[in-house]
């Protein structure tokens, strides 16, 4: 027997006995078979997993832009008529005025300080977890008085061509108003006989870190008048844009479908 023919009889015998593995071929439907099943095991886990981190990321980014940049409020009373109306959705700029950094009191830098004539929001000084939305008439310094429902400012009549006047021929005097005592320009002796109104009051001196608000439909207001001044760290920004605007109806569920006001999408705050 040649070298050659006691190989391949030794081959042939230890693959008998097994020894070698025995030679097969992987059919197309066996392969078939096999990617489904890898496929399988990573939709389970695999596709969970990937919406896991979008949903976290996704979160994480839209509590950075509320937090920082930009946030949505919506108008719930008529008291910024015909300037803003009640279903008006707007989007508030926080970083303009620097926003606040969570858990902490510092602010960002002011991008530029609030001026007089911006509608701003804040927090309302009498519950905190209230926002108001009003037109910023006094800064910290300012003189403010008014005169039969006339603003003046530092002696100077202020033409306010954004307010409405829904009640000019009244003139209530509530208890309310009895704070603007300790904040007037006359001596403390004139104070005893100050009774202010609705549309007489002052002259008030603005107190420093602290602004004046009013609201543009002034005779359906509750505004600094009645409450006082707002701090300067409770603004929150200055809203910018009407994203969404619709006539609410007491009667149809449905009127923030059905009574959109199509011409207020988009418009500008001023």
């Amino acid at each position: 027997m040649s070298i050659n023919e006691s190989a391949t009889t030794s081959l042939s015998g230890a693959a008998a006995e097994g020894i070698l593995p025995p030679s097969r071929s992987i059919t197309p439907q066996q392969r078939v078979d096999a990617l489904r099943e890898l496929n399988r095991g990573r939709s389970r886990f695999g596709f969970l997993w990937e919406w896991t981190k979008i949903l976290q990321v996704s979160v994480l980014l839209f509590l950075v832009i509320r937090t920082f940049f930009v946030e949505a409020f919506k108008i719930p009373s008529g008291s910024m008529e015909h300037t803003l109306l009640v279903g008006d959705f707007l989007l508030v700029n926080k970083l303009v005025y620097g926003a606040e950094v969570p858990f902490t009191h510092a602010r960002l830098p002011r991008l530029r300080e609030p001026q007089r004539g911006d509608v701003i929001v804040f927090e309302w000084p009498e519950d905190p977890s209230k926002n108001f939305v009003k037109r910023l008439v006094g800064l910290p310094g300012d003189t403010l008085e008014m005169r039969d429902g006339v603003l003046v400012r530092n002696r100077e009549h202020v033409s306010e061509r954004y307010v409405d006047h829904t009640e000019p021929d009244m003139d209530p005097a509530p208890e309310d108003f009895r704070w603007q005592r300790d904040y007037l320009v006359r001596p403390a002796a004139a104070a005893a006989g100050y009774h202010p109104s609705r549309n007489n009051w002052g002259p008030l001196v603005v107190p420093q870190k602290s602004y004046f608000v009013l609201g543009d439909n002034r005779d359906n207001s509750l505004d600094s008048r009645y409450w006082g001044f707002v701090p300067d760290s409770l603004v929150k920004g200055r809203p910018f844009v009407i994203y969404y605007s619709y006539a609410p109806d007491t009667v149809n569920a449905f009127a923030w479908l059905t009574h959109i006001r199509w011409t207020r999408l988009g418009e500008r705050i001023r």
